[in-house]
């Protein structure tokens, strides 16, 4: 922690520095406009009070967010010039023709090529703001404000820094805070390379990326921004090694020293050293001609063979806002099985990956009918691969049996629509030799007090089959989530450990699996400790002054170890596995059945609003449908594309973000 608050202390002490020197005037500038044939000019005679220039990259996630907003406050103040400006050297012009697109932005935008600009006014990231009056002297520079942070999305800003500083110079009044440090993407610079450079792209760095990100960062993956060719991948050169030196990347938080998991993810020092000398270096592309093969990726169905059904989590899309926190979204379908089902493999793919953070498939067996485990059937989470299904492993769906969608959503700065999958590959019966089952260690029951930085929740199994091999595990927490343990309980009560995780991060949903299944016979128990910070020192906390309990969505906490274990089918009598169950905590059945209840309610309040305010019955609310007592608030808030009409998607879109 020192380490961070250090370097916050020399770039907050070396902006300020920037700031005094830049606080006279900044030099009248002129740039190419994407537009073709104009330009964008800063000039000594500013027709606006105040003028903001807005430094954004084509592929920053932030920079995405925050694009609807600049365009909200460009919207609100007549008084304000707002310019975008893209100096990033791996953005060409028809990147930020798409990027503009996307998001909505209208305001005039430039392309800075040499970030020359970019150099002059010392920025370092995207998104980053400069603000400066009509004598072209800064006013504010920093962030836009404090909602969004690499990997963090707060429910709302704490604080609004671009707005107030807009506020406060428009009014006469010195800005209260001038300088905030910006969060978001390391600006792609141009660089000069060596000529003796030992270290290239095609010949070093391209294998680096193949080994530990092209997995990810690739075309149509959920990577950002793609690493498959040079022109892609050199403008984030100091992106890249800045997320590895802070071991966010590549995205793995298992202690090394407890446990060996086989789907492991690090990266060599000597692939860090690489990267270190090429940046050093200048990034130098070298020959194309040393190019490694392209990476061998697979798009669609990686099952053994073309799946045997699959099932969408709805026939109509699910509309992800632009921005905002979406809480958890549960869809319950009903797949048709007439006949049991033993599921040898399955995959879930998102409509869209952009947005979606991870999703959860549960079966959920008719009335009366025992889940096995929790009733997991399949996941996705970002650049995790499926638990493998081994020959002669599956689990088994009863008939009649449904399937619950949990899908978390994270928006992106666009509006977009998701429809997940799920595709199934059948086993024959009669080639089943053992059963997959997921059980789980839960407590339900903890509080945490405000502004607790350390409290710890226990977690255990209820019930072992002696006979199973313990395979992998997943811990579950939310924001608030700090670290966990797992370990084993043997007969004479003695524990090993299994996994720690010192540094819990929610935006990665891991699955560690164990290199070596773990035997449970001599196994009474498997355990979990959970800690979690709800302090102010937290950065993903939603609001330290809550007192927290159990909760599904993300502002709320789970305390929750999932185990993936497999049982001899011989040792699993169809007797045992068909018969119900009243004393177990049916964590399945309780979402399901608070899935259908929403679902319900939905319906309900789209019937009525058409019934009331479609007068003529065609299908579209007009504002003279509307009383006029709710027509300014109620009317706007439909109408998203500003149209002066309101349709059914419209509709349903707020009603299912309103619906909860």
């Amino acid at each position: 922690m020192k380490h961070v608050f250090l370097a916050s202390f020399c770039w907050l002490f070396l902006s300020a520095v920037a700031f005094a020197q830049q606080s006279g005037e900044i030099e009248p500038f002129t740039l190419p406009s994407i537009e073709a044939g104009k330009k964008v000019v800063i000039s000594d005679k500013a027709a606006h009070e105040l003028t903001v220039l807005c430094f954004l990259g084509t592929e920053c996630p932030l920079a995405k967010l925050y694009a609807g907003r600049l365009q909200q406050l460009d919207e609100q103040f007549e008084a304000v010039r707002f310019v975008g400006i893209n100096s990033n050297v791996q953005d060409s012009l028809e990147d930020i023709g798409k990027y503009l697109e996307s998001t909505g932005i209208k305001f005039e935008f430039a392309k800075d090529n040499r970030n020359l600009i970019a150099d002059k006014l010392n920025i370092t990231r995207t998104p980053e703001v400069v603000v400066i009056n009509r004598n072209r002297e800064v006013v504010y520079r920093g962030r836009v404000d404090d909602q969004y942070l690499p990997g963090v999305s707060r429910n709302e800003a704490r604080r609004q820094d671009l707005r107030l500083a807009i506020e406060q110079a428009l009014a006469g009044n010195p800005v209260e805070v001038a300088v905030t440090e910006p969060e978001g993407c390391l600006l792609g610079r141009v660089r000069e390379a060596d000529p003796d450079a030992t270290v290239t792209f095609s010949k070093q760095v391209s294998r680096v990326l193949q080994r530990n990100c092209i997995e990810c960062h690739r075309s149509g993956e959920i990577g950002p921004f793609s690493m498959e060719t040079y022109e892609e991948t050199v403008g984030w050169a100091d992106m890249i090694l800045e997320v590895i030196e802070e071991k966010r990347m590549p995205p793995w938080h298992a202690d090394k020293s407890v446990g060996t998991f086989a789907n492991a993810r690090t990266i060599s020092r000597q692939d860090v050293d690489l990267l270190k000398a090429w940046v050093e270096q200048g990034t130098p592309e070298g020959s194309r001609a040393d190019l490694p093969q392209p990476y061998q990726s697979v798009d669609g169905w990686r099952l053994p063979r073309k799946p045997d059904a699959v099932i969408e989590m709805r026939k109509r899309p699910f509309v992800v806002p632009a921005d905002g926190t979406v809480e958890y979204q549960y869809f319950v379908v009903d797949p048709g099985f007439t006949e049991d089902r033993w599921v040898t493999a399955a995959q879930v793919i998102p409509g869209n990956r952009s947005v979606v953070h991870h999703t959860i498939v549960f079966i959920r067996p008719p009335d009366g009918l025992r889940p096995r485990g929790v009733g997991w059937l399949a996941a996705y989470v970002p650049g995790q691969t499926p638990l493998a299904y081994q020959q002669g492993r599956a689990r088994f769906v009863p008939k009649g049996s449904k399937l619950v969608f949990q899908q978390h959503y994270t928006p992106t700065g666009t509006s977009v629509e998701d429809v997940t999958k799920i595709g199934m590959v059948f086993a024959d019966p009669t080639d089943v030799e053992n059963e997959l089952m997921t059980v789980m260690a839960i407590d339900q029951s903890f509080e945490i007090q405000p502004h607790d930085e350390s409290h710890f929740v226990g977690v255990q199994t209820r019930r072992l089959p002696s006979n199973g091999k313990l395979l992998s595990v997943s811990p579950h927490m939310h924001y608030r989530g700090k670290s966990f343990e797992a370990s084993v309980v043997a007969a004479d009560k003695s524990t090993e450990p299994l996994i720690k995780v010192p540094n819990y991060d929610f935006n990665w949903q891991h699955r560690y699996e164990f290199k070596n299944p773990i035997s449970l016979g001599d196994i009474r128990r498997l355990k979990g400790k959970v800690e979690f910070d709800n302090s102010k020192n937290n950065p993903f906390n939603p609001d330290p002054t809550q007192l927290v309990s159990w909760g599904d969505q993300t502002w709320e906490e789970m305390a929750i170890a999932f185990f993936d274990i497999e049982v001899p089918r011989k040792d699993v009598p169809e007797a045992a596995r068909n018969r119900s169950v009243e004393d177990s905590t049916d964590f399945v059945r309780s979402i399901t059945d608070r899935a259908e209840r929403i679902e319900r309610r939905r319906a309900k309040q789209e019937k009525e609003i058409w019934a009331r305010f479609d007068k003529n019955g065609d299908g579209e609310i007009v504002r003279d449908e509307i009383p006029r007592s709710v027509r300014v608030w109620g009317f706007n808030r439909f109408d998203a594309n500003r149209d002066g009409k309101v349709t059914r998607d419209e509709v349903r879109m707020q009603v299912e973000q309103r619906v909860k």
